[in-house]
Order: structure tokens, then sequence, then C-alpha cells
């Protein structure tokens, strides 16, 4: 007989199995003890800090990121979320050298998944933002980071990724309901455009409506 498929990139680096899952139910754990997401390759970023106490996690925010502008490798969005870029490897580098930035997830092109910062913390990804006249969105949001760019599809092995990470999620923290799935341009609309027009909203929701 052929032999068996590979398993889906979301399950291409599992974490140490000493860790305590909260659940499981074939898409992935999240430990409840560390607030990580099983399954994906995780980075200590240091661009983080305490989330206000008694904030609900209510939404996901949805971005995109290219390294330079266009351009696809994840080694340097994730040296961008360690601050460790070497800004003379570009001009547009020098651009962003002042920026402390950070995503709770990143999802490159082929699918795979990086956790940068634990749910628990407050990730630095959202900025200025408001969300049904709730402000500063990193208090009460999860940042998700595609590899892309607004003009640019997404590929298909992302949105397979993303479907099974909000699964995760929306069962972790059932505060999360699909309405609550944002764009970055929904929270911050006169500053930002991404995951912008290329991105494929009714694929996404597709893939969440066959979990």
């Amino acid at each position: 007989p052929p032999p068996p498929p590979p398993p889906p990139p979301f399950f291409f680096h599992p974490q140490p199995a000493t860790r305590d899952p909260l659940w499981s139910r074939g898409l992935g754990d999240v430990y409840k003890r560390q607030y990580l997401v099983s399954h994906a390759q995780y980075f200590d970023s240091p661009n983080y800090d305490r989330r206000p106490s008694g904030v609900d996690i209510e939404i996901i925010v949805l971005h995109g990121i290219s390294l330079p502008p266009g351009e696809y490798g994840f080694e340097n969005i994730r040296d961008f979320f360690l601050n460790k870029l070497d800004h003379n490897k570009h001009p547009f580098f020098i651009e962003i050298k002042h920026l402390q930035v950070s995503s709770h997830l990143l999802i490159d092109r082929s699918g795979k998944v990086y956790q940068f910062v634990s749910f628990d913390k407050r990730a630095w990804h959202a900025g200025e933002s408001s969300f049904q006249g709730k402000n500063n969105c990193n208090d009460f949001s999860i940042g998700i980071e595609l590899e892309g760019s607004d003009n640019d599809d997404y590929t298909k092995m992302q949105y397979d990724s993303l479907a099974r990470i909000i699964g995760v999620l929306t069962k972790f923290y059932p505060t999360i309901n699909a309405r609550n799935i944002v764009a970055h341009s929904d929270i911050a609309p006169n500053r930002k455009t991404d995951p912008g027009p290329a991105f494929d909203w009714f694929s996404l929701y597709d893939q969440l409506n066959k979990k």
C-alpha cells in the first residue's frame, strides 16, 4: 500500500511532552500552564507585557506581514519580533529600526505555525486601535500574523493552519466567537490595511465550518 500522507503543517514541531494540556480534540492543544499552542515552534519575544487584571480575551486580530515588503522568508520576521533584525540587510529595515513589535502567532507561507508570546501575556501587535468602542485592543486580543501582502493571495496551507488555530483558541477561550475574528484594518482603519483585499474571508469561514 502507498505510504500515509504527511501530517498537515500545523503539526510540524511538537512541544515537549512534559507540558500539561488543557484539552485535546485532534486539532492541537493549548497548555493551561504555559498558554502555548502545542505543535508550534516557540520563540521567546521580549516584546510583551502583562494584560490588565480581569480582562477577558475577546477578539482574534489577523495581520499580514512580509519583510521586506513583498518578499517572503520567515527569518526576517522572526528576527524582527526578537529585536534581532539586521538593519543593514535592506533599506526598509532602517525605517522600522525603532519599532518593538510582536504577535502571539505567525503562520508562514507553508502553513507552519510559530509562537512568540504566550496567550496570557499582551503581545504588541495592534497598536492604537479600537473594537466596538473599546480602545487598546492589545489588552483583550490575540494577534495572528500571516506571512503575506495585501494584494498577494495567501496560501491554502495558511488557511488550513489558521482554521485549526482558531478552532483551538475558540475552545480554549469561549469568549471568542466567529464574529470576533477581525482584520487589523478593522480595528485601526486609519493606519492599517492588512491583511488586505487578498485575504479570502469566505475561504476561512468555509474552513471553520468544516471543523
